[in-house]
């Protein structure tokens, strides 16, 4: 009976409206997986029921994935025959003697490199985590009251290069660099990534960090961010340490099941600084190039789909309070008001200087 049960959830879980929810883009775009493996239906069928377990269904039993793409029966037996297919190599030491002295060094070609694949994976992940952890600390650092005005800036500026190389780097292993340097395939290429988190929060970094402005502020979303890869990372790989379960499991714990919440707060203040750089266009640190291209961003971060969901909700929040105050005390404001929301609600590829 737990069997049919399961079999159901299954279904259920597979038939479930994932593009529609904007926790799924949130939740894929931060998983770290080669490209060629994140290309795969089997692998995205995989995170697609890991995400339904967390969000949807806790009673879901997700099975582990194997490396070899063991999950895809039919395209195993397909190519059992074939020795140019390393996936399905590991696979056959355990059944069959014979087929491991036939394969030949293949075999022992394919042993030796998903070992390497499982390192390179690993060295990625505690790249990104060590950064991010430098990142959470600068940022506190750089906000707190007590800490001397040139150690804050200095920690201020810090923190937003970390944000920008983690997220350049986590770019490149995702998605890697472009097949040729032609025009051609450089759009390509950079359509493929400019809707992703990563490359939002890439644009996002280098424009503060490279202003005269020193927004505190701007730290919010950073600090967010920063502080739900250290808290999953830790959670993945020191749930049996006795100093994380003592002093930080509560903490982990706590991020991972308010992901949605640090989101709300990162649109929040990201909306907010767009008002704040408006406001700065009266005061003698004005830049209205970089007001023009944040706004452009929160064009972009309207549109994308990884954060579309939680910015349309501020949005609409905003949209509620003012529109019956400009309807009943300045109408004159209705005309212009339009021609900024079909201009607002165009596409955004353009904003990056592609057709």
């Amino acid at each position: 009976m737990g069997g049919e049960e399961q079999k159901q959830k299954r279904v259920t879980a597979a038939s479930y409206d994932y593009e529609n929810d904007p926790r799924w883009a949130d939740y894929w775009s931060n998983i770290l997986i080669p490209p060629n493996m994140a290309s795969r239906s089997d692998v995205l069928d995989h995170f697609k029921r890991k995400f339904y377990q967390r969000y949807i269904d806790p009673d879901l039993v997700v099975e582990p994935m194997s490396l070899g793409g063991s999950s895809q029966p039919t395209r195993q037996t397909s190519s059992s025959s074939s020795t140019s297919m390393p996936a399905s190599e590991p696979a056959r030491p355990r059944t069959s003697g014979t087929s491991s002295r036939t394969s030949g060094s293949g075999t022992s070609t394919t042993a030796g490199a998903a070992p390497n694949a499982t390192a390179m994976r690993w060295d990625r992940q505690t790249i990104i985590f060590s950064v991010n952890a430098w990142v959470f600390v600068l940022a506190l650092l750089a906000i707190f009251p007590l800490i001397p005005s040139n150690l804050s800036k200095r920690a201020y500026r810090l923190s937003l290069i970390g944000t920008a190389c983690t997220s350049m780097y986590s770019l490149y292993s995702l998605y890697g660099k472009p097949r040729a340097w032609n025009l051609q395939a450089v759009q390509m290429w950079f359509q493929s990534i400019i809707a992703t988190k990563d490359f939002i929060y890439f644009i996002y970094s280098l424009m503060f960090v490279t202003s005269h402005l020193c927004l505190k502020f701007a730290l919010i979303p950073v600090l967010c961010r920063s502080l739900e890869h250290v808290a999953k990372f830790l959670r993945r790989n020191f749930s049996r340490s006795t100093l994380y379960r003592k002093y930080l499991e509560e903490l982990c714990v706590w991020v991972e099941s308010n992901v949605t919440t640090l989101s709300i707060l990162s649109s929040h203040a990201e909306v907010g600084l767009g008002f704040l750089l408006v406001l700065s266009l009266f005061s003698w640190q004005r830049s209205v190039i970089q007001t023009f291209m944040y706004w452009q961003l929160l064009k972009l971060m309207y549109h994308a789909p990884a954060t579309a969901g939680y910015h349309q909700s501020v949005w609409s929040k905003i949209g509620r309070s003012v529109y019956p105050a400009i309807h009943q005390y300045a109408p004159f404001l209705n005309t212009p008001i339009s021609i900024l929301q079909r201009w607002w609600s165009s596409g955004v590829i353009e904003v990056f200087w592609l057709s």
